[in-house]
């Protein structure tokens, strides 16, 4: 019988407005190291795009056209919006270098040595004020460097200026003497 004092099994024990709870799921944070890895990848691989874009384009172009083409003036123009003087031009030349002399023999030289016509100095005629404050100044004009006696062709001491005229493929010795100049 159905009497409330009655605990057994039946309908009359579980309560009818209880409902079981779904299984609560455990809290899970993303990981923040993750989301960091993420975010570094991206940003690296985003250099690494900018930076080929960057340096692609006409680099190229400048390399291939700059070894063939010469720089040519820059013209700037700056325009007013007034009406008044005529507009600003600013051209930009580019300045081309003066040629040098070409090495080759001296037309002056001093001191103490033995030089070779035309290879050392110029052939031509030079001139000296003399000696240097030594004991007098000596010149030779030698056929050959062999140091004898025989190889001398002309030579002298000076004690004030002197002159000689040189021909190419002689050698010249000169010692205690002033700067020789070519004069002719």
């Amino acid at each position: 019988m159905n009497s409330p004092q009655y605990q057994g099994p039946g309908p009359y024990n579980t309560p009818q407005h209880a409902v079981p709870a779904p299984p609560v799921p455990s809290p899970h944070k993303p990981s923040r190291g993750k989301a960091w890895l993420t975010h570094g990848a991206v940003a690296l691989v985003a250099l690494f795009i900018g930076t080929g874009i960057g340096s692609s384009g006409d680099a190229d172009a400048d390399t291939k056209a700059g070894a063939a083409a010469k720089p040519g003036p820059t013209v700037t123009t700056t325009k007013t919006a007034e009406a008044g003087p005529a507009p600003t031009v600013t051209e930009t030349v580019t300045a081309k270098p003066k040629k040098t002399k070409e090495a080759g023999p001296a037309t002056s030289f001093g001191g103490d040595g033995e030089y070779l016509v035309g290879e050392d100095i110029k052939a031509g005629t030079y001139k000296t004020a003399g000696s240097d404050g030594s004991f007098g100044c000596y010149w030779a004009r030698l056929k050959d460097a062999s140091g004898e006696f025989d190889a001398i062709i002309a030579n002298n001491n000076l004690e004030g200026p002197g002159r000689v005229t040189l021909n190419k493929g002689e050698y010249f010795q000169t010692q205690r003497c002033q700067e020789w100049k070519k004069v002719g």
